[in-house]
């Protein structure tokens, strides 16, 4: 969109620019604000146009970038300046990323960084702390009902301590990523405590309903996010008589998007949280922030729009934060989070790669790699400018996300295959290793998700009961080799607390109260710095993991091929049991990856290396060594991996 006749925004905030930050912080302020004023315009005139706002909104909030900018402190301008030269920084081949609960990993913020030495060791480059904010008391969705932005958690700490530890963090070159809920805060939040009282500048930050007439309308196309404990997505509210959009809990109350005014409330606190420290902000969330009768209300294009306009205004006043989408929706819905539209739109500068990790799982239990083969060859690559982040477990439960087109295409029915995958995690289907739990069941969908710690879903516990070795030996394998497909396929493999040492589902995650109907604590246990001290013993389990992890952190580092900027594309080799592909960088020779889902022993065609370009294979890294060579195939151990380079 071109600017406005007559209107020199550029010009108009020049002199204001140059006199806060001074002549060369205030040129770069304006370049910046040259480049993104068109993407800005254009996404704020889509979403607010129709409110005639648009001429009065987008000065104000380049003020606001302004004065985010120059209260920014010096270090992190230090940091924004390096990383302005290189945009890439995020995505180079030692970015590793591990995410924690503060309170779990440490007890409190000060606890965590008395346990860097650890992520250190591990070859952390990115932390991940999971909601740290001022939540409300009792229930509150593991953190997501936030009642005060501008304050932490007093369990945790301070916004003093959340500083001093970004602060050695950055010293130890590691980046800090929190979240920030968008699509609501907890009915406790101030915002949210005016409305009720009638305010009516802030009755217009939530969605009111008289009666059920709209909420009826939207709940005909509306999915159930916890259908168990939450069912319905409004909730109505005694003291008004009135009904309240509440997507998740009744204690969560959706934000009106649609008023610009939340929009600029938003990005105060977004700025705010950044200039704490805060190198990532996960907005959580984010799919879910407009509203479209008809629809299920997700990924609809005001939603993008909005995302847009927030990292526009981001790159703007502090162009080293980024921002990384919590979108956990279908493959084909996902690219659009990093900008990948039918024409390219800076959007958000990271997503989570749920296919990758879900699909993982299904290669896992059937033992068949042609469904993971299919899927991530047909989805379509991310701008260069922006990247994944890859992993095998998270906070959250795992939802089958198997798309129907997908498992048609390897004759996979999918509705059967979902269902036998909740059953196999479950421990449930004959012949399973896995001790998880469903998590949401939904009788009227066939919906089941899955909680449980990796361990505990690769079959670490039935071998551990049992005293078997071979299988206690087959456990940890499907436990490397998940995490070297998320290290080595293409983005920021994060590792989720707990998993560097082999850590299993706790048994007694409802003994706190608030976590009583909420089995995602099953995957949620305290760190165990006991079973950490063994992290150095290569007999133990959290030895033998703990070593697997770092070798693959090194290998990482050792050729740019694997960083998550470089290209992959999935190889047709013929093996239903073995996922290969192919990692590609101009500035360095190609990594051929090969993952076995198999119970024995599997042949791949050395014809497959060719079709790499590797011409003098040697293992990068292996789980087994050298690389085994038979009558011209390369033979592969049951649950094992490879990636191979050349000399």
């Amino acid at each position: 969109m071109s600017r406005e006749p007559g209107v020199d925004l550029v010009g108009t905030v020049r002199p204001v620019a140059l006199e806060q930050l001074g002549l060369l912080e205030g040129e770069a302020f304006l370049a910046r604000l040259d480049l993104v004023l068109p993407d800005l315009r254009d996404a704020l005139e889509e979403v607010y146009g129709a409110h005639g706002d648009v001429a009065r909104l987008v000065p104000d909030l380049v003020a606001d970038a302004l004065a985010a900018a120059t209260s920014r402190p010096e270090p992190l301008r230090v940091l924004d300046r390096r990383r302005e030269v290189d945009p890439s920084w995020f995505l180079a081949e030692d970015v590793v990323g591990y995410v924690c609960y503060a309170d779990r990993f440490a007890g409190d913020l000060r606890g965590v960084r008395e346990h860097l030495d650890h992520l250190e060791e591990l070859g952390v480059r990115y932390l991940h702390l999971m909601p740290l904010l001022k939540s409300r008391e009792g229930e509150n969705d593991g953190g997501y009902a936030v009642e005060d932005y501008d304050a932490v958690d007093p369990r945790l700490g301070t916004m003093a301590d959340l500083e001093a530890l970004a602060e050695a963090l950055h010293e130890r070159g590691i980046a800090l990523c929190v979240d920030l809920v968008l699509n609501h805060t907890a009915r406790e939040h101030v915002w949210a405590q005016k409305a009720l009282a009638g305010d009516p500048a802030y009755r217009a930050f939530y969605r009111f309903f008289p009666d059920r007439t709209e909420p009826d309308a939207y709940e005909r196309t509306l999915p159930e996010v916890f259908p168990d404990t939450a069912p319905g997505s409004f909730t109505h509210l005694p003291e008004t008589g009135e009904w309240v959009w509440t997507t998740f809990h009744e204690y969560q109350w959706d934000l009106n998007w649609a008023n610009p005014a939340v929009f600029r409330s938003m990005l105060g606190v977004l700025l705010t949280l950044a200039n704490r420290g805060v190198d990532v902000v996960r907005l959580d969330a984010a799919p879910f922030l407009w509203k479209r009768v008809g629809t299920n209300c997700q990924n609809q294009p005001e939603a993008h729009r909005i995302l847009q306009a927030l990292r526009a205004l981001t790159r703007l006043a502090m162009p080293g934060v980024l921002l990384k989408a919590e979108a956990i929706v279908g493959p084909d819905e996902l690219v659009p989070y990093l900008g990948g539209h039918e024409r390219y739109r800076p959007e958000c500068d990271l997503a989570y790669d749920n296919q990758l990790m879900v699909m993982g799982w299904s290669a896992l239990a059937a033992r068949d790699a042609r469904l993971p083969a299919q899927a991530l060859a047909r989805r379509r690559q991310v701008p260069r400018q922006s990247g994944w982040v890859t992993y095998v477990r998270n906070h959250d439960d795992i939802g089958w996300a198997v798309g129907d087109e997908d498992a048609w295409a390897v004759a996979v029915d999918p509705a059967r295959h979902r269902a036998f995958l909740a059953d196999f995690y479950a421990g449930r289907h004959p012949g399973s290793f896995a001790s998880g739990a469903d998590f949401q069941a939904d009788p009227g969908s066939g919906s089941v998700r899955t909680s449980g710690m990796t361990a505990s879903l690769a079959g670490l516990d039935e071998a551990l009961e049992h005293g078997w070795p071979a299988d206690v030996d087959a456990a940890l394998r499907r436990v490397e080799l998940l995490h070297a497909v998320a290290y080595a396929f293409g983005g920021i493999p994060l590792v989720y607390m707990g998993d560097e040492i082999a850590m299993r589902s706790d048994p007694d995650w409802a003994a706190e109260p608030e976590h009583g109907d909420d089995n995602r604590w099953l995957h949620r246990p305290r760190m165990d710095w006991v079973a950490a001290e063994r992290r150095h013993d290569p007999q133990c389990p959290e030895g033998r993991i703990f070593s697997a992890l770092r070798a693959m952190a090194a290998a990482r580092r050792s050729t740019e091929s694997l960083r998550s900027d470089a290209d992959t594309w999935v190889v047709n080799q013929g093996n239903p049991r073995v996922l290969a592909w192919v990692r590609h960088h101009p500035r360095a020779a190609p990594v051929l990856g090969v993952a076995c889902f198999s119970d024995g022993e599997e042949l791949l065609d050395a014809t497959v290396l060719r079709h790499a370009g590797i011409t003098d294979p040697r293992p990068l890294l292996s789980s087994d060594g050298p690389l085994d060579w038979w009558s011209g195939q390369l033979r592969l151990h049951p649950w094992s991996y490879a990636w191979i380079t050349t000399t």
